[in-house]
């Protein structure tokens, strides 16, 4: 896990200048059980070999505090 700050100043489009943005981090959805990416995975993780795909690493959301605007940029911690 890493350390990210709450807030972070940075460019907003929308205002045309740097503002204060709230910064969360990427979570993300359930995986489906059945879906063939995560059967064929599967099959390849077991037995001998270790791990078999590189790990994701978490993305970061930036959300401009004043006009509360969808979040912005995804970017690596």
């Amino acid at each position: 896990m890493v350390n990210v700050p709450k807030t972070r100043r940075t460019f907003c489009k929308k205002c045309g200048k740097h503002q204060p943005h709230k910064v969360t981090q990427y979570k993300k959805g359930k995986d489906s059980l059945y879906a063939q990416g995560k059967r064929r995975y599967d099959r390849k993780q077991s037995g001998y070999g270790g791990q078999t795909k590189p790990i994701f690493r978490k993305k970061l959301h930036q959300n401009c505090i004043e006009p509360n605007l969808p979040p912005r940029a995804q970017q690596s911690p």
